[in-house]
């Protein structure tokens, strides 16, 4: 039930066949365990000012863990990076990358990623719609 998280607990109760009482205490199980590790907002993208989406993958120039935390380190203070996934491959890094427009974009890929030292080679992939996004 991973797509309505406002969902009462009557209502989930009566989808998965349980009591009230007892569904509430395996929501609260699941909570306190960890498998259920926070609910979000979906909040529109347009609303927030962002008009322009790109998938980045980043190469380093030295694969070694004290590279790869100093740019996690840098990633993670980037407000334009709302994902960084460390993956397998020819590179070491896919971002995905959120922006008021192209000119902003720019602006981030020249004074952030561009400036990096640990950064050997990036590529870009600019989204030019989403057909299916299931991202909460």
């Amino acid at each position: 039930m991973s797509r309505d998280g406002r969902i009462s607990n009557i209502e989930l109760a009566e989808r998965v066949g349980l009591s009230p009482s007892a569904c509430l205490r395996r929501v609260a199980a699941l909570e306190a365990s960890g498998v259920i590790r926070g609910y979000r907002a979906v909040i529109d993208s347009a609303a927030r000012g962002v008009g322009f989406v790109a998938y980045v993958t980043v190469g380093l120039n030295q694969h070694t863990k004290a590279a790869q935390e100093a740019f996690e380190r840098a990633i993670a203070r980037a407000p334009e990076v709302r994902e960084c996934h460390n993956i397998t491959g020819n590179v070491e890094y896919l971002l995905r990358i959120e922006a008021a427009d192209l000119a902003d974009y720019k602006r981030f890929h020249t004074d952030v990623l561009g400036t990096l030292p640990q950064v050997n080679a990036i590529t870009s992939f600019v989204v030019m719609g989403s057909p299916k996004d299931a991202r909460a």
